[in-house]
């Protein structure tokens, strides 16, 4: 379902004749379905708001409601599958690597290169905690008194 949020979403944001029958097919079974649905009207709000990608919460909603129609409707969700794969097949074709992130995870269809230099240096995409860098901790200079937790 992550799949299909991500191609109505494109739909909304770039229109139709900017992303090809393949997609256009993938929209007209979610809205057929959802209709009015809160979750695909906050979709259409964002994408018409230019937004550079949907927000994690409306991803996580419309995937939810597409999963609770898809497994109320057997029909509607082998036509959702199915719309899905022929747009996958089409990329796999044209040769568009398949990459994909939930949550806060991160995608990238093509080459990285991260680099440092220099003792003590980090470099990362992201980092989401403590780093340390085996370095040892600095020495504090001569007559420094390190502070006392309050005791009470």
């Amino acid at each position: 379902m992550e799949h299909a949020v991500g191609y109505v979403f494109d739909r909304e944001a770039r229109g139709a004749r900017a992303v090809g029958p393949e997609v256009e097919r993938v929209h007209q079974v979610v809205s057929r379905r959802l209709g009015a649905d809160p979750a695909l009207a906050e979709l259409v709000a964002e994408a018409r708001a230019a937004a550079a990608e949907l927000s994690a919460e409306t991803r996580q909603w419309l995937t939810l409601s597409l999963n609770a129609a898809a497994e109320r409707d057997a029909e509607f969700a082998a036509a959702l599958l199915a719309a899905v794969e022929v747009v996958r097949a089409a990329e796999r074709a044209a040769g568009v690597p398949a990459v994909s992130a939930n949550d806060r995870g991160i995608a990238i269809g093509g080459n990285v290169s991260i680099s440092t230099t220099g003792p003590g240096s980090v470099a990362a995409l992201r980092i989401d905690g403590p780093v340390t860098t085996g370095l040892p901790a600095p020495v504090p200079p001569p007559g420094h008194v390190p502070p006392t937790a309050p005791q009470g």
